[in-house]
């Protein structure tokens, strides 16, 4: 395998499947299968999973921002919940790391907790993204990569990579192989967070942005064979 260590960060809506809400388990266990298929040859796996098919709270007026994201923390806590389950359906032991206190469903987050966990061959999953408002998933997903050191964050998605356009509605938009993370933040291309950007290229840790759908696209990604898009970490020239 090209990666020992990952990162892997799924929307909520992926899991949701065509509902839109939710979850669909079929799209569920086909993730936990990829999962497992990666444990079962020495990988070590970590989980990021956003709260979309539960609350976007971003859109609405009515609420204080701090509140709204609060309840998108809780949303990702309620998806790691239901993924551990069903990677442990699977056969996978897993556990859920929180940067606040769950009652008995979490644990709080550290770095020699994950590595304990990873020593067993555990799937750590990691919820409530950084426990404070104004940071979306991909800045938690960014912090926790860094945290443990991960060799790559792979961010899956409902579309196969970075495109120059939204490709549903320009039937010229360019596909990029590669795109590196400084370019990303000196023209704001929105492709991940700008903080989340920062955080990867200060620290050089690079992702890959593929899609979801497809055969073990997962697997695919770690062993070296991704057909998304990679973001460098190369240095400003």
């Amino acid at each position: 395998m090209k990666y020992q260590r990952v990162l892997l960060k799924l929307s909520g809506e992926a899991l949701s499947g065509e509902k839109g809400h939710g979850f669909e388990e079929r799209v569920c266990i086909e993730v936990a299968e990829q999962i497992k298929k990666l444990a079962d040859k020495g990988c070590q796996v970590s989980v990021v999973i956003g709260g979309g098919n539960f609350w976007r709270g971003r859109s609405s007026e009515n609420i204080q921002r701090n509140k709204a994201d609060q309840i998108g923390m809780l949303a990702t806590v309620m998806n790691a919940i239901y993924m551990s389950e069903i990677c442990r359906a699977v056969g996978l032991k897993t556990a859920i790391l929180t940067p606040f206190e769950v009652g008995s469903f979490t644990k709080s987050f550290s770095r020699d907790r994950v590595e304990k966990y990873f020593s067993k061959g555990m799937v750590v999953f990691f919820a409530g993204g950084t426990g404070h408002p104004f940071f979306s998933t991909d800045t938690a997903t960014a912090l926790r990569a860094v945290e443990i050191e991960a060799d790559v964050i792979l961010a899956a998605k409902s579309i196969d990579g970075v495109y120059s356009a939204d490709p549903n509605v320009d039937p010229h938009a360019k596909k990029y192989d590669e795109l590196s993370m400084a370019q990303i933040i000196d023209d704001k291309l929105g492709v991940i967070d700008l903080a989340a950007a920062v955080l990867c290229y200060e620290n050089h840790m690079p992702m890959w942005v593929f899609a979801l759908q497809g055969k073990d696209s997962i697997l695919q990604c770690v062993e070296g064979n991704c057909t998304g898009t990679y973001l460098s970490v190369d240095e400003r020239k």
